[in-house]
């Protein structure tokens, strides 16, 4: 089957929902909102059900893998499998906790994790620690996944911001994926900020690395305290910058987004992170209007409604159901 229409970020994503799946419908809380919720998911891409039944089959593999596995014994898999175990690995989570001796295999090789952790903050900021011992903090509406394999500790940012502690470890490197890059750290605090293909990764201490292309495992460009870096899906490199004394990138913590003379331009993707649908632009010229402000992120929504009162702008909707903020044009100049 071709898959061409998904991008490697998307393929990724559906890989990770598989497994997630994996998981929830063998867990015996599974709900039946959960359920139904799994069977639209699969009726909604053909590529859904192949990626599902790749993790069965792990499970069935691991199964047929001997009990009496040893470190004398280790099984060498043929090349194109252990590609295929690394790529589904993260359905690990369900094989170490039904077939431990079948898992330690996996774990040994590198192709599985020891843990996984599903972590989803909904509408308030939730702080978790995570079974490594380093903590972090979800800003709302934020989806991530941490798995823990035998050379490396891994964060998916599937969507919205996070604030890591990262426990050290110079052996052990904790690394975070977002969009088709990834920040790579030993122990360290730092920010990881997600709107669709955009990242902002802000660092507070220590040193971490940071790439645009995820393939990069060991380059990547180094952050010291106070830099900042950002980039989209498929750019060739991240960019630097520094920030500021009076920075405002991490005011989520305290339930406040800080807009600071951006344009609207600048500002929505900030303001987008906190709703269930985007405002949109209706042109370049819109997009130039400068907005100031520290906004409640839980009241998002009352932001949007009162921008015609504070800016010479006005609200339509798209057949779509989407806002549409547009300029009011000056009326003309009197001869």
């Amino acid at each position: 089957m071709n898959h061409t229409s998904h991008s490697a970020d998307e393929y990724d994503a559906i890989t990770d929902a598989a497994a997630h799946w994996c998981l929830r419908l063998q867990a015996e809380d599974c709900t039946t909102a959960e359920r139904q919720a799994f069977e639209q998911w699969l009726a909604a891409d053909p590529l859904h059900a192949q990626e599902y039944q790749a993790m069965l089959d792990i499970w069935q593999t691991a199964d047929h893998l001997p009990r009496s596995a040893t470190p004398g014994n280790v099984i060498n898999l043929p090349r194109r499998r252990q590609s295929a175990w690394r790529h589904y690995a993260s359905a690990a989570a369900i094989a170490l906790v039904a077939l431990p001796v079948g898992a330690w295999v996996g774990w040994e090789q590198g192709w599985l994790p020891n843990h996984y952790q599903y972590l989803e903050s909904g509408d308030a900021i939730s702080h978790v620690v995570l079974s490594d011992g380093s903590q972090v903090e979800l800003n709302l509406g934020t989806e991530l996944r941490f798995t823990n394999y035998k050379d490396q500790r891994r964060v998916t940012l599937v969507k919205g911001e996070a604030f890591f502690k990262v426990r050290h470890d110079s052996l052990h490197p904790f690394v975070v994926h977002a969009a088709q890059g990834q920040t790579r750290v030993t122990g360290t605090q730092f920010n990881v900020w997600k709107y669709e293909d955009q990242v902002k990764v802000t660092l507070l201490e220590g040193s971490v690395l940071v790439s645009s292309d995820a393939n990069d495992s060991d380059g990547g460009y180094r952050l010291g305290p106070g830099m900042q870096a950002s980039y989209q899906a498929g750019d060739y490199e991240p960019r630097l910058s520094q920030t500021y004394a009076h920075d405002t990138s991490l005011a989520w913590r305290n339930g406040k987004l800080i807009l600071d003379n951006l344009s609207l331009a600048q500002a929505l993707p900030q303001i987008n992170r906190y709703l269930e649908q985007p405002l949109l632009l209706a042109d370049e010229n819109t997009g130039s209007i400068r907005i100031s402000g520290i906004y409640d992120t839980k009241q998002i929504k009352r932001l949007v409604s009162n921008l015609p009162k504070v800016l010479p702008v006005y609200l339509t909707r798209n057949k779509d159901g989407s806002m549409l903020l547009n300029r009011i044009s000056p009326p003309p100049a009197r001869g």
